[in-house]
């Protein structure tokens, strides 16, 4: 019985244990400041689609079309436009640190309009901006997209998002990406703020290079200054290589919506007894006809009928004794619980002051 209870709770939940290792990579948990990746966006047009394109009701995408062909020497009414082989977009990117002009990268394609599909499109000539505005890059190519859709007089078949889509290698950077680096000094940026993660980074840089070579700021930042003696390139690549061990917060994270949870390495759980029961209520409705007596003066009626049952299932108290996380899973196992009853059984025994760790509900 306990083994279909194990089945039937694997089969319904996706539960997640993460292991935090000893020690971990400087670069694998925080950053260089200004080693980060830089976004570009840019609006444009995708031409040849078949018949998939934006309809007449899209203004936008007429009056773009029009301007391009004026700049190409070409006037026309948007008035008298009508094409649906064209589509408006937007087109967005993630650009490297540290990129250089002439790198080429990957661009993103998505439909801003009521096109049905950009398969088979080709994004014209678009300009990408940065944040303060600037053009950085210029984007064009055939767009790959990963759906398709295909409709008839009676059924339409979608498959992923046809009006969506990338190009490889379809921006070329016009200029470099403004950044400077102080020579002298930088700051390390950890993903997951944390004091005594921090104190350990500053502790193991200070241990390799020399006392006052890092200071902790704060619990997200730790100030490095490069030795005079030393190339940056070669200093920081030795740095972000150097192991620490981290501090994590416990925590459990529960999804509702898809019936996961993640729960950390570090989690425990004190003493503490549950019991899930289940109450089902069924109401039904079995109307009866009425017919009169033979010759009556009566009227054929229908009469209300209703049936309720109630079952409740008999579920033991189990109780919880274990303090690990493989405890917690093997005793929620036991109860043979539903996703539903697993995530309510986390936040009662949270509240009950049993669970030692944080617990987020997406």
């Amino acid at each position: 019985m306990a083994g279909k209870n194990i089945c039937r709770y694997l089969s319904l939940l996706v539960l997640l244990i993460v292991n935090i290792s000893s020690a971990e990579r400087i670069k694998d948990i925080a950053q260089i400041e200004g080693n980060r990746i830089n976004y570009l966006q840019g609006y444009g047009l995708v031409v040849g689609l078949k018949g998939t394109g934006d309809g007449k009701a899209t203004q936008f995408t007429v009056k773009s079309l029009a301007n391009m062909l004026q700049k190409l020497g070409i006037v026309v009414d948007p008035n008298r436009l009508t094409v649906r082989n064209v589509a408006a977009v937007m087109v967005t990117a993630k650009v490297p640190p540290y990129a250089k002009a002439g790198m080429r990268f990957d661009v993103s394609v998505s439909s801003i309009g009521d096109a049905k599909s950009l398969e088979g499109g080709t994004l014209i000539l678009t300009p990408l901006r940065g944040p303060d505005g600037q053009i950085y890059a210029l984007a064009q190519g055939q767009v790959i997209v990963g759906g398709y859709e295909a409709r008839g007089r009676g059924a339409t078949q979608v498959k992923n998002v046809p009006t969506a889509g990338r190009i490889p290698n379809g921006a070329v950077l016009e200029r470099d990406l403004p950044f400077r680096m102080d020579s002298s000094e930088v700051n390390i940026i950890l993903d997951y703020p944390d004091f005594t993660t921090a104190k350990r980074i500053q502790d193991i840089i200070n241990q390799r290079f020399g006392e006052g070579t890092a200071f902790a700021l704060d619990s997200a930042t730790v100030r490095v200054k490069i030795p005079e003696k030393m190339n940056p390139v070669d200093f920081l690549a030795e740095v972000e290589n150097l192991e620490v061990s981290v501090s994590q917060t416990a925590r459990v994270v529960i999804d509702g919506r898809t019936g996961t949870i993640v729960l950390g390495g570090n989690v425990r759980i004190g003493p503490v007894a549950v019991a899930v029961g289940s109450l089902v209520v069924k109401v039904k409705e079995k109307p009866q006809v009425v017919q009169p007596k033979p010759f009556g003066k009566g009227e054929t009626k229908e009469v209300p009928r209703t049936e309720i049952e109630v079952i409740e299932e008999e579920r033991r108290v189990v109780p919880l004794k274990g303090t690990t996380v493989k405890d917690l899973v093997d005793s929620l196992n036991s109860i043979g619980a539903t996703p539903r009853e697993i995530i309510s059984v986390l936040q009662a025994i949270k509240s009950a002051g049993a669970l030692r760790a944080k617990l987020e509900v997406l």
